[in-house]
């Protein structure tokens, strides 16, 4: 069973459509979004939920009105600015609280309690490509990489059960705790990169942090006729770093209208050049499948 990863430096570069596209490719496979803070893979696989789970993230502090003598101590004590009084009755903001839990510890009438935000959510759905294990969270919500690690593990599970030959994992952008997160174990990486400068650094930040996993990764450029000298630099780059440039995606705007009738662009336009230089990709990664396994075994 080979693991693969989509992820890019930044957002935008197209790497949902890329991922979606592969999954209608893939035979036996568990699909996962990992993009637990904006997740938009169900807007094209279009999931029927069969599984909700409640995930619980970080701490919200409550004051208890019958207990709280208003001392105002822990207005003075919280730095986030969260305890304001309302008409003689102090209240918390959630948005600002950061859930320390320092204003609990020091209330001398212990009027202030903690619990856990239960704001989030995973779940177990079937798409017409296969499972799919993805997740929700709640604006400002917390521990996106705990989240993240849980619906992995199930994408896993599920794939162990069932005996799945793929399972292919929609990566968060950027390098933060959810990417980090979503390279943890796994076998391959696929790096979507767009012809712009913000979109070169940003990936460089991602192949540096993907080589600290020592993760074999390759590389594809999407929308590379927008501006070929940069993509012609972003070759040059990967040569550098020893990642093998797999696909070269041309702009077409038939990918936004396929995501419009929620239909990756391999069954919107299936005998398009977009279509066909994917279903290579696929072929790529499947010939991959064995020098993977090979890099696991040293």
């Amino acid at each position: 069973m080979l693991e693969l990863t989509v992820l890019s430096g930044k957002g935008g570069t197209g790497k949902t459509s890329i991922t979606a596209a592969l999954a209608g490719l893939a035979s036996k496979a568990v699909l996962c979004d990992n993009d637990v803070d904006a997740a938009d893979l169900h807007l094209i696989l279009h999931p029927d939920i069969k599984e909700k789970h409640n995930f619980s993230s970080g701490w919200k502090a409550i004051i208890d009105p019958g207990k709280c003598n208003q001392c105002g101590l822990c207005i003075s004590h919280c730095r986030f600015d969260a305890i304001h009084d309302n008409k003689n009755q102090l209240e918390v903001n959630h948005f600002q609280c950061e859930g320390c839990r320092l204003c609990e510890r020091i209330c001398p009438e212990q009027a202030i309690r903690s619990e856990q935000n239960t704001n989030n959510y995973w779940y177990v759905s079937s798409t017409r490509f296969g499972t799919m294990v993805h997740a929700k969270m709640g604006p400002g919500e917390e521990n996106s990489g705990k989240l993240v690690s849980q619906v992995r593990k199930k994408a896993r599970e599920i794939a162990t059960i069932t005996q799945q030959n793929f399972i292919i994992n929609d990566g968060p952008p950027g390098i933060g705790c959810a990417a980090i997160s979503s390279l943890t174990g796994t076998d391959l990486a696929l790096i979507v990169i767009e012809p712009s400068k913000s979109s070169l650094h940003d990936a460089d930040r991602l192949i540096k942090l993907i080589e600290s996993f020592n993760i074999p990764a390759f590389a594809l450029i999407n929308k590379f006729d927008l501006n070929l000298e940069l993509s012609q630099c972003i070759t040059d780059y990967l040569k550098t770093k020893n990642i093998p440039l797999v696909a070269k995606i041309p702009f077409d705007k038939a990918m936004v209208h396929a995501m419009i009738n929620k239909q990756t662009i391999v069954e919107y336009q299936p005998d398009s050049n977009i279509s066909k230089e994917i279903k290579r990709l696929w072929h790529k990664i499947q010939l991959s499948t064995h020098t993977v396994h090979l890099h696991q075994v040293i």
